[in-house]
């Protein structure tokens, strides 16, 4: 017999069924009716409207649909998108593994301040990071008289699209790491470390091999979003037409000329995109799944 947060236990006494909490306690009736209303609301939100995407986007046949990607301002459009992504992905690669090794592996001052700054993006909204840059940049931004003494574009060219599309993205994979390195402490590198192993060995070998489908999963996750970004590229992209404007922002275009069948087909190519992320994404869920779980602590 022990006690503990004033309760009293008895070892010897046999537990009951009524000793452990029971996880539901509602009649079947109330979860068919709770399930039926949550896959009723993701088959309206979600299904449905993905579905329309391409109804509508073949909706004039497979050849007024495939025209689309043969325009020069569409094919400039994806093009952009795809370099966007190609620069932003591993730029935040690097810092997210960097920022993660910080946060989860020393002690230092100003610790929690840096994780604040991590988290900054999903707080601030799109937009209004996107205005931060013009205001820096801008015509007339606070470092503008450096920047025209350079000849470098920063506003309405390709450098502000890939600076905000690195803002908005930069959180998840150091979101997705941190956890994950937390949660398997400091045991391997400092064995490694005091088998002779350098550094960069210990990184190359014992970390990365660690932390690897967790990166894996932050990176499926910060292209998805740098291929999505809408708020901050509209902002500082200028919407010039085959220069600066990239898949989400020639969809908004093409509605707004009321070429309906050429947005649906450049949304159904993003959407497709989208769901090639979501496919991989619950692949590595469901073959890593214990290792991925780690990122989801704390």
């Amino acid at each position: 017999m022990y006690e503990q947060d004033d309760l009293v236990y008895d070892s010897r006494r046999p537990i009951l069924p009524s000793d452990h909490t029971r996880p539901t306690t509602e009649r079947d009736w109330i979860k068919r009716t709770l399930i039926g209303i949550a896959i009723v609301f993701m088959l309206a939100v979600i299904v449905l409207p993905l579905v329309l995407v391409f109804v509508e986007a073949f909706r004039k046949g497979a050849g007024e649909y495939f025209s689309t990607f043969g325009d020069p301002q569409s094919q400039a459009a994806i093009r952009l998108t795809l370099l966007v992504a190609a620069i932003a992905v591993p730029l935040n690669l690097v810092f997210g593994v960097a920022a993660a090794w910080c946060v989860a592996k020393f002690e230092f001052p100003g610790k929690a301040f840096l994780t604040t700054l991590i988290d900054l993006p999903f707080s601030v909204s799109p937009v209004v990071s996107g205005m931060v840059y013009v205001l820096l940049f801008g015509a007339q931004g606070f470092l503008h008289p450096w920047i025209k003494g350079t000849n470098i574009e920063i506003i309405f060219a390709v450098p502000g699209i890939v600076l905000a599309t690195i803002f908005v993205t930069f959180p998840f994979i150091a979101r997705e790491l941190i956890p994950l390195m937390q949660d398997q402490g400091n045991g391997d590198e400092e064995a490694a470390l005091s088998l002779g192993a350098n550094g960069w060995q210990v990184f190359w070998r014992v970390t990365l091999p660690n932390i690897k489908w967790g990166l894996l999963y932050g990176v499926l996750l910060c292209n998805a979003r740098a291929m999505g970004e809408f708020g901050a590229v509209s902002v500082v992209s200028g919407h010039i037409r085959g220069k600066t404007t990239t898949m989400p922002l020639d969809i908004e275009i093409l509605y707004n000329e009321y070429n309906f069948a050429a947005a649906f087909a450049v949304a159904s190519l993003l959407a497709l995109l989208a769901l090639v992320t979501l496919i991989v994404k619950t692949i590595l869920e469901f073959r890593y799944g214990d290792e991925l779980a780690g990122t989801r602590k704390h």
